[in-house]
């Protein structure tokens, strides 16, 4: 069950991680999906999505699967994040992170990502795994 809404969670991040990428779709029981709208500042050559901006995007979707468990928590932090990048990422087309929380301790939460481009869903682009520092 969560304890916070996407418009919750929403407002809380434009209070306090304005700078975020991504826009939130849904949030559920230890998950949370996001879209980000690609432009140019998010391509590389090719034109393909840069990995800085794939990884961002994971970070901060793992981030709001787990606000809506814990509630509006500025401080949970990455700890570790590894990226495995699966193929390219079309620069025509939004990409879609689909988080889960695999483990939610006190002190902890771990969980993974899979992004996708939108123009095919069924075979995700980048395999994120990350955990992050609950205070």
């Amino acid at each position: 069950m969560t304890v916070m809404t996407t418009e919750q969670i929403e407002h809380f991040l434009d209070e306090v991680f304005p700078q975020r990428m991504g826009k939130i779709e849904s949030v559920g029981d230890m998950s949370a999906t996001m879209r980000l709208n690609i432009s140019h500042e998010h391509l590389r050559p090719g034109p393909r999505v840069s990995g800085p901006t794939m990884m961002g995007l994971a970070d901060v979707a793992l981030y709001v699967a787990i606000l809506a468990q814990i509630g509006p928590e500025a401080m949970a932090v990455t700890s570790d994040l590894n990226c495995h990048f699966l193929r390219a990422a079309s620069g025509d087309h939004d990409i879609i992170a689909r988080a889960k929380l695999i483990k939610l301790g006190r002190r902890l939460a771990v969980g993974e990502v899979q992004i996708f481009s939108a123009s095919d869903e069924t075979r995700p682009v980048v395999h994120v795994t990350a955990s992050y520092a609950l205070p």
